[in-house]
């Protein structure tokens, strides 16, 4: 059931805000395991590349792939930072 007060809605007890606000931090938490799960295994696979002789067309592959995590990590966070900035 729904209901307003001060210009939110209540939605099973939970207003609509705090919903709003569980979902951002849900994808920043997921924006940081992506960044930090990316970047460790970047270095696992450039350091077994090192050790056991990988040609470098695949180590600029897994170059590449490390990079696409990057970019989708920062295209969500400028995502984040744009819902905050304006429910501001």
């Amino acid at each position: 059931m729904a209901r307003a007060s001060d210009g939110a809605t209540e939605i099973g007890g939970m207003s609509e805000q705090s919903a709003n606000h569980k979902a951002v931090a849900r994808q920043a938490r997921l924006v940081s395991l992506v960044i930090a799960g990316t970047m460790v295994l970047w270095l696992a696979l450039q350091w077994l590349g090192g050790r056991f002789g990988l040609p470098e067309r695949y180590v600029f592959l897994l170059d590449l792939l490390a990079l696409a995590g990057f970019l989708w990590a920062l295209i969500v966070t400028w995502q984040i930072w744009r819902k905050q900035h304006d429910n501001e």
